[in-house]
C-alpha cells in the first residue's frame, strides 16, 4: 500500500528540496535525500516515476543539443580529453579494485577482471544533468568551461552509447543511415514549422514532438533512444529560434528532472556495508578531478576554464547507474554493486555541489599556484583587454546588454565598448558593427588584464544574470583603483538591494523600470505627451 502512496513524491522533494538549499546546496541533493527518505519508509517509484526520470534526462539531452555546435566536438581537448582521461580513469579504478580483492575486502574479494573493469567503466562518466544544472543555475552555460564540460560530457555519452549497442546486442539496422540524411535534410523545413509556432505553449509543445521524433525514430532503427533527441536537437542548433525554444522547455524539463533524482534515491535501499563501500570511489572523485585539470592544462587551456571544467565534472554518472544495470541483467556483477554505485553517485553529487558554487572564489585564492601548471603557449583571450578611447563599457551583452549599447551609441557615438564570456555572441556582435571584446566579469584574471585605473572608461553599466558576478566586478574594480560610475540592471528587489551594499551608483530593476522606459518611450514617439504640453 505504502509503495503506491505516489502522492508523497512531491511534498517530500519540496521539502527536502527547499531545506538543502537553505545550507547553500542545490535543490537536486534534497531530492536524492528525499528519495532515500522515502525508500526508508517503503515507498517505491514504479513505472509512473520511472517514466517522468526518463522523458527529464531526455529533455536534457534535447536541449542540450540544441546549444551544441557539432564542430566543437572536434577540438582536441574534447575528444583527447575525453577519451584520454576515460583510459586512465578505468585503468587506475581497475587497479585499486583488483588490490582491495586481494587484501580481502568485502565486495571485493570475489572481483573477477572482468568485474572490476565494468565497474571502473561505469564510474569514469561524469553526470551531464548534475553539470548543466549547476552551470544553468550559475548562468553559466554561454561560458567557456561550460562549452569543454558539456563538449567532454557529449563524447562520454557517445561512448555509453556504444556500449549500451553492444552489450544488448542491438545492431543498427540499414536504416539508420538513411535517417539520419533524412533528418539533416529536414532542417529547413523544420525551421519553418519552429517559425510558425509563435512565442506561446505551441512553440515548447513543437519542442516535446522533436524531442519524441528524435527518441522514437533512433530506437525504430537500432539506436539509443536519447542519443536521437540530442542529434534532433543538434540539427536545429542553427535555427535563430533554438534559444526562445530552449527558454520554453527549461521549466518543463526541470519539473521532470525531480523526477530523475527521486528515482535515483528510491531504486537504493542502502545498508551500512553499502554505504562503507560507497565511502571508497567517491574518495576517489579528487583523483578524477585533478586528473581533468592536468590533462586540460596539456591541451592549453587555461587554468581557470581547466579548474571549472574539472569541478562542473567531479561526480560520478546517471550513465553509470545505467551501465550497472546492464552488468547486473547480464550476470556480469552483482545486484549490490548497483546499490553501491547509486550510493556512491549520490555521495559524489552532495561533495561536488559546495564545491562548484565556491568554485570562483577557490581560483581567485589559488590562482598563481594554479597557473604553473599552464603551458607557455598563451591562448587569445589572455591577451589584455584595450578598451581603446571607450568612455562606457557595457558588461554582459544578452538581450537588455544590447539595447543598452545601441541606445549609448546612439546618444554618444563610439564611445562604448561591449564585454562578454561567449565567444559566439562577441563575434556575431563584432561583424554586426558593434565594439565587443572577450572577457569574464567572474574571473579575476580579467580584471587583472583589464586595468580600469588606467583606462577611459568612467561608466560601466552590468548587464549580468547572476548578481553574485556583479558584485564580484564591483569589487574587483574598486580594488584595482576605478573611480568612475557603476550601475547595474538586475530582476528582482533582493538583487537590488545586494548591489546596493557594495555601494553602486544606481540600480535599475528591469521589471519595476519597464513600464517607465516604454511611458517615456510614447512620449518620445508619440503626439500625446506634447498636447499635453510636455517636453
Amino acid at each position: 500500500m505504502i509503495g503506491e502512496m505516489n502522492t508523497l513524491w512531491i511534498p517530500a522533494a519540496f521539502i527536502f528540496g527547499a531545506a538543502i538549499t537553505r545550507i547553500g546546496l542545490p535543490p537536486l541533493v534534497g531530492y536524492l535525500l528525499a528519495g532515500f527518505a522515502l525508500n526508508s519508509i517503503g515507498v517505491t517509484g514504479g513505472p509512473i516515476l520511472e517514466t517522468v526520470a526518463d522523458a527529464g534526462v531526455t529533455l536534457l539531452l534535447f536541449t542540450i543539443g540544441l546549444k551544441l555546435k557539432i564542430k566543437s566536438l572536434a577540438k582536441p581537448e574534447i575528444w583527447g580529453g575525453a577519451t584520454i582521461h576515460m583510459v586512465i580513469t578505468v585503468a587506475l579504478t581497475t587497479f585499486l579494485f583488483m588490490l582491495l580483492g586481494i587484501a580481502k575486502t568485502p565486495f571485493f574479494d570475489q572481483m573477477t577482471l572482468q568485474t572490476a573493469l565494468l565497474i571502473a567503466f561505469a564510474l569514469s562518466f561524469s553526470s551531464t544533468v548534475f553539470a548543466v544544472k549547476v552551470l544553468e543555475g550559475k548562468n553559466e552555460m554561454g561560458s567557456r568551461h561550460a562549452a569543454t564540460a558539456i563538449g567532454i560530457l557529449i563524447m562520454q555519452d557517445i561512448i555509453a552509447v556504444i556500449f549500451l549497442a553492444a552489450s544488448t546486442g542491438k545492431i543498427p539496422s540499414l536504416w539508420a543511415p538513411p535517417l539520419l540524411l533524412l533528418l539533416f535534410a529536414a532542417r529547413p523545413f523544420l525551421g519553418k514549422i519552429m517559425a510558425m509556432c509563435g512565442h506561446g505553449e505551441l512553440l515548447m509543445l513543437f519542442g516535446i514532438l522533436m524531442t519524441f521524433v528524435g527518441y522514437t525514430s533512433f530506437e525504430l532503427v537500432g539506436l539509443k533512444g536519447d542519443l536521437g533527441a540530442l542529434v534532433v536537437g543538434m540539427f536545429l542548433a542553427s535555427d535563430p529560434k533554438t534559444s526562445e525554444l530552449a527558454n520554453k522547455l527549461l521549466g518543463f524539463k526541470d519539473l521532470f528532472l525531480i523526477g530523475f533524482f527521486l528515482n535515483i534515491g528510491i531504486s537504493g535501499s542502502p545498508t551500512v556495508a553499502t554505504v562503507l563501500i560507497a565511502l571508497i570511489p567517491a574518495l576517489l572523485i579528487p583523483i578524477k578531478t585533478g586528473l581533468f585539470f592536468m590533462i586540460l592544462t596539456r591541451f592549453k587551456l587555461r587554468a581557470r576554464t581547466s579548474l571549472l571544467t574539472s569541478f562542473s565534472l567531479s561526480n560520478y554518472s546517471e550513465f553509470g547507474l545505467i551501465v550497472g544495470s546492464i552488468g547486473v541483467s547480464n550476470g556480469w556483477i552483482a545486484s549490490e554493486w548497483l546499490i553501491i554505485i547509486a550510493i556512491a553517485l549520490s555521495i559524489t553529487f552532495i561533495m561536488a555541489a559546495p564545491l562548484n558554487a565556491a568554485s570562483h572564489g577557490i581560483y581567485a585564492r589559488f590562482s598563481k599556484r594554479l597557473k604553473s601548471f599552464e603551458t607557455p603557449d598563451r591562448l587569445p583571450e589572455d591577451r589584455p583587454v584595450d578598451s581603446g578611447d571607450a568612455e562606457v563599457a557595457i558588461i554582459g551583452m544578452g538581450g537588455v546588454g544590447v539595447s543598452a549599447y545601441d541606445e549609448m551609441r546612439r546618444r554618444y557615438g563610439d564611445i562604448v565598448i561591449g564585454i562578454d564570456f561567449d565567444a559566439d555572441k562577441v563575434k556575431k556582435h563584432t561583424q554586426q558593427g558593434r565594439n565587443v571584446v572577450y572577457g569574464d566579469a567572474g574571473d579575476s584574471d580579467f580584471w587583472k588584464r583589464i586595468e580600469p585605473s588606467k583606462s577611459k572608461v568612467n561608466l560601466v553599466m552590468l548587464a549580468l544574470p547572476d548578481p553574485r558576478a556583479g558584485v564580484f566586478s564591483i569589487r574587483q574594480m574598486k580594488e584595482r583603483g576605478y573611480k568612475g560610475q557603476i550601475t547595474a540592471s538586475v530582476r528582482y528587489e533582493d538583487e537590488m538591494r545586494l548591489l546596493k551594499d557594495e555601494g553602486i551608483d544606481a540600480v535599475y530593476g528591469l521589471y519595476e523600470e519597464a513600464g517607465v522606459g516604454f511611458a517615456d518611450h510614447v512620449c518620445d514617439h508619440m503626439d500625446y505627451c506634447k498636447l499635453k504640453g510636455e517636453t
